[in-house]
C-alpha cells in the first residue's frame, strides 16, 4: 500500500482499504464504513490548540490538534469514545480542513500540527501537510497513534512526519483481544514503533536541551485498572527493545466512560496500582520519563475529570 501527496485521486487508497493492520479491504468510496467506522468522507471532531500533551509537545501555546472521527482499533475503554466509537464529528472537505488548520496555526501560534488517530484518513493528512508546506507553514508534524500501525503506511508517511507519539497499550495478547479485538497487538506495535524510531530517532529535545521537540519518538502507556501485570510487562518490553534512552510517558488518566462487564474497568486505577507500575519503570532505569500522577482523592473527583474530553463542547478539554 502506497499513497502520495501528489496523487490526484484521494479515493484510490480507500477503494480497498489497507491503511491499518486490520486490512479490512472495504471499498469505503461507496458509503461503506471500514472497521474504523468511517467511509472516505473526511470527518473531524475538533481542530484547536491542545494543552494536555507532554511539555515538549504542548509548549506554551499548545499543540495544534486535529481530532479525526473513527478509529481502526476500537478499544472498548477509549477515553475519546465519543469520536472513536460514538460517531461524533463534522464532515469536511479537504480544503475546509486546510483552512481550519491554517487559521489555527496563524491565530493561535501553536507549536506543531498534531494529527490524533489519523490512520484511516492518512491520505487526507498527507495532503494537508503538503499544502501547508507549499505555503511555508513548516511546523513539526505530529502523528498521535494507537501503536497498531501498518509498517507500509509508516514508510509512505516518512516524508510527511516529524514526531511520532505512539501508544504501547498491551504486552498481553489476551488482554489485547478482550479490549481491542487484536491478539497481534503486542508484536504489531513493537514492529511499528521500531519503524518510527528508525525514521526519526528518539525525541530530539531531550538530548539537545531545547524546550520543544522538532523530531523523534515518544511512547505512551496508559495504566488500566486491574491490569497491573500488563503495564509492568509492557514497560519491560519497551526497555528491552529500545533501551534506557527511549522517551516514555506513563499515564494514569483512565476514567470509565461507558459501563463495562469487567468491574475493574468501571473504576479508576488505585494508588497502589500506579505506585507498582511507576516503581517498576524507575527500577528499569528509563532516562527520559514523563509521568502523569493520579488526581488526588479520585472518590471526590468530578464525574468528568479535567483530562477527559467532552467533544460536545466547543472546547472539549475545558
Amino acid at each position: 500500500m502506497r499513497f502520495s501527496a501528489c496523487e490526484p485521486d484521494l479515493t484510490a487508497v480507500y477503494k480497498s482499504c489497507e491503511l491499518c493492520p486490520r486490512a479490512c479491504r472495504v471499498d469505503r468510496t461507496h458509503g461503506s464504513p471500514g472497521i474504523c467506522g468511517e467511509t472516505d468522507q473526511l470527518r473531524v471532531a475538533h481542530v484547536g490548540p491542545h494543552f494536555g500533551e507532554e511539555p515538549p509537545i504542548t509548549g506554551t501555546h499548545g499543540s495544534g490538534a486535529v481530532f479525526f472521527s473513527g478509529c481502526g482499533l476500537q478499544c472498548v475503554f477509549c477515553q475519546n469514545h465519543q469520536i472513536s466509537r460514538g460517531g461524533m464529528g463534522e464532515t469536511l472537505g479537504l480544503h475546509q480542513l486546510i483552512e481550519k488548520t491554517k487559521q489555527m496555526i496563524l491565530e493561535k501560534e501553536v507549536h506543531n500540527l498534531n494529527f490524533v488517530t489519523p490512520d484511516h484518513f492518512m491520505p487526507h493528512a498527507v495532503r494537508v501537510v503538503s499544502h501547508l508546506r507549499r505555503e511555508n507553514l513548516n511546523l513539526p508534524t505530529v502523528y498521535n497513534f494507537s501503536g497498531y500501525q501498518s509498517v507500509d503506511a509508516l514508510k509512505s508517511l516518512e516524508r510527511y512526519a516529524d514526531i511520532y507519539l505512539p501508544d504501547f497499550k498491551y504486552s498481553d495478547s489476551a488482554l489485547a483481544k478482550q479490549l481491542s479485538r487484536c491478539t497481534d497487538y503486542p508484536q504489531r506495535a513493537i514492529t511499528a514503533i521500531s519503524e518510527m524510531v528508525k525514521q526519526k530517532g528518539f525525541l530530539d529535545c531531550l538530548f539537545s536541551g531545547a524546550a520543544l521537540a522538532s523530531k523523534g519518538v515518544l511512547v505512551r502507556h496508559l495504566i488500566l485498572p486491574g491490569a497491573m501485570e500488563n503495564s509492568i510487562n509492557a514497560l519491560t518490553t519497551l526497555f528491552i527493545e529500545f533501551g534506557a534512552n527511549l522517551p516514555v510517558s506513563l499515564m494514569s488518566q483512565y476514567h470509565p466512560v461507558v459501563h463495562h462487564d469487567d468491574p475493574a474497568l468501571n473504576r479508576t486505577i488505585t494508588d497502589q496500582e500506579f505506585k507498582s507500575v511507576y516503581d517498576h519503570a524507575r527500577q528499569l532505569g528509563f532516562e527520559h520519563m514523563f509521568v502523569q500522577f493520579p488526581e488526588p482523592h479520585p472518590d471526590r473527583s468530578p464525574d468528568r475529570p479535567s483530562l477527559l474530553p467532552d467533544f460536545k463542547n466547543k472546547q472539549p478539554f475545558g
